[in-house]
């Protein structure tokens, strides 16, 4: 089973249509948005998305009540980081800022899986049996940095996208 990893989208309406797109295109049952979002009109745009949406809240995102609301209205699942998803057998610990993740994996070692944002850093690396993963940013910050993530959750592999 594939799913797809989105992060820091920071309210770019153009970009958010390609990643759509390409979600769609790539026929992902489930995305994880790692956070910041930053309004409710760009969490809106997901509406479009031919799958779950599941998430938590950036630190961009935690003021807006506006954006809480939109999620209830559509029906996407998110909540405060961190969050645990189990999927095909696999635990997913799903976090905006990456500073927290050390401490939560001491009190919770059955995770086999780490995604992040915040960072706008592309990380794709496995340390004592966990796949910690962060496609990097897609608000368009970084010239030629936009990127997806697609997560194999059969093959434990991680890849990105470019658009």
């Amino acid at each position: 089973m594939k799913i797809g990893v989105v992060s820091d989208t920071h309210n770019n309406l153009k970009n958010i249509d390609k990643i759509i797109a390409l979600f769609n295109a790539e026929k992902i049952s489930t995305v994880i948005h790692t956070g910041d979002i930053a309004s409710a009109k760009a969490l809106q745009r997901f509406a479009n998305l031919n799958s779950q949406l599941i998430g938590v809240y950036g630190n961009n995102d935690r003021n807006e009540s506006d954006l809480k609301e939109m999620a209830c209205t559509q029906n996407f699942s998110f909540q405060e980081p961190p969050r645990m998803l189990t999927m095909c057998e696999k635990v997913i610990a799903i976090f905006h800022e990456p500073d927290p993740i050390d401490k939560f994996l001491l009190e919770n070692n059955n995770v086999d899986i780490v995604v992040h944002g915040h960072t706008h850093r592309y990380l794709n690396e496995k340390r004592d049996g966990v796949l910690y993963f962060n496609p990097g940013e897609s608000a368009g910050i970084i010239r030629g940095g936009n990127a997806i993530g697609i997560l194999d959750l059969a093959n434990f592999k991680a890849k990105r996208i470019f658009f």
